[in-house]
């Protein structure tokens, strides 16, 4: 059984099909979904889709790349979200340096608000974080006491960052980008160094699909039900089963999100 902590469900290329690829992932074992929330429009649809659905559930928040839309009003919106129970982090929100869509003292602004939420409601905080580090750390660590847990999603970096963000207790999420052996490479040491207790993974969905699914699907949309493939991978780089990843994975999953058991 395996649990998807990020997959961006409300994406339009899931809007033909949204049923079939509930009923694939449920074929490939994937029991819970946590949709993520990203933008004012997408937090409410992710809220939604998960209210809907038993299996389904939610984040609240504002992508960096969409940082500009944290104003007062929306924040009151996500602390309305963040009533339900249905609701189970706050984000994604954080910072990217790489595409640096919004400014990036705007970013950091929405981080730390966020952050605050996060805090004033009790609830983890779903993170992204690209190019940033040392001042994604910084700013963590300046109100970590305060935050109930948070995971950094979609890890991508280099064993400076990832030490820096285990060293403020953060959960760390694995999607496809190891099974890139273009720029993924570094991931397949560095998996090894995440505390069995702090690992998690994802599809990111619609995006990052692995690069070593055989036959490789026509489309090039990702979707949960492929999450098999990632935990494949990060059994072989770590030299377990595929079981051991699937319990440790999804336990760690339900902790952190604080879900419960699956439905039938």
């Amino acid at each position: 059984m395996y649990i998807d902590i990020g997959a961006n469900l409300t994406h339009d290329s899931f809007d033909d099909d949204f049923d079939e690829v509930l009923e694939r992932a449920a074929d490939a074992q994937v029991i819970q979904m946590i949709v993520t929330g990203a933008s004012t429009e997408g937090s409410d649809q992710a809220a939604s889709l998960a209210a809907s659905h038993d299996h389904l559930f939610a984040t609240a928040g504002i992508h960096p790349h969409h940082a500009e839309e944290t104003t007062s009003e929306v924040l009151q919106r996500l602390r309305e979200l963040a009533t339900s129970d249905k609701v189970v982090a706050i984000g994604e929100t954080g910072l990217d340096f790489f595409r640096d869509f919004s400014p990036r003292p705007t970013q950091i602004d929405s981080f730390e608000k966020h952050i605050q939420l996060a805090i004033e409601t009790g609830l983890p905080m779903f993170l992204h974080e690209r190019d940033s580090h040392p001042t994604f750390a910084d700013i963590l660590s300046a109100y970590n006491d305060n935050i109930e847990r948070q995971v950094v999603h979609c890890f991508t970096g280099e064993k400076e960052a990832l030490y820096a963000y285990l060293d403020l207790d953060c959960y760390i999420g694995i999607t496809g980008w190891i099974c890139d052996e273009r720029r993924g490479e570094h991931l397949i040491a560095l998996v090894n160094d995440i505390p069995a207790n702090r690992l998690l993974i994802e599809t990111d969905a619609p995006y990052l699909l692995p690069r070593n699914i055989r036959p490789k699907p026509k489309s090039r949309r990702n979707e949960p039900a492929y999450l098999s493939v990632v935990a494949e991978k990060v059994a072989d780089c770590r030299q377990v089963s595929i079981e051991e990843i699937s319990e440790t994975t999804t336990e760690n999953a339900r902790r952190f999100f604080n879900l419960p058991a699956h439905l039938p």
